[in-house]
């Protein structure tokens, strides 16, 4: 059995991969706030419930447990992520719609959320670790 397939490590992986994302998208948003005509980018957020569902195979397309012991997995979760325009606030009169202050919470709020996924992701290795003796 490979851990880091498990669904729990799959999903922490998969919103990871999109806060990392969302923060270039943020970043690129910042370096073009001066830059007239420049419509605001964000990422479309995971539909959680969509991804769990995958992740748990209820979507009747699971690997059949043929011993007891066997964990079920589902299949792999996809990482394109959806770029959108964001519409926060109006643009200004050269067509910028960038809000330094908007971009700037958004930056913060993807960093805790990461630094969140990264420590779950610890403490579920961790525990992992210490359950099968190492």
């Amino acid at each position: 059995m490979n851990l880091p397939d498990l669904p729990l490590f799959s999903m922490l992986r998969q919103r990871m991969g999109w806060l990392n994302q969302r923060q270039s998208v943020l970043s690129q948003n910042v370096v073009n706030s001066d830059t007239p005509g420049y419509v605001a980018r964000d990422l479309k957020p995971v539909d959680f419930a969509k991804a769990l569902q995958e992740s748990t195979g209820s979507r009747g397309n699971n690997m059949r447990a043929t011993d007891p012991r066997h964990i079920t997995i589902g299949p792999a979760a996809q990482s394109g992520f959806e770029d959108v325009q964001s519409n926060d606030v109006e643009a200004s009169p050269n067509g910028n719609s960038v809000s330094l202050e908007m971009e700037m919470i958004k930056v913060s709020d993807t960093q805790a959320q990461f630094q969140a996924a990264a420590n779950l992701y610890a403490k579920a290795m961790g525990m992992m670790k210490t359950a099968i003796g190492h």
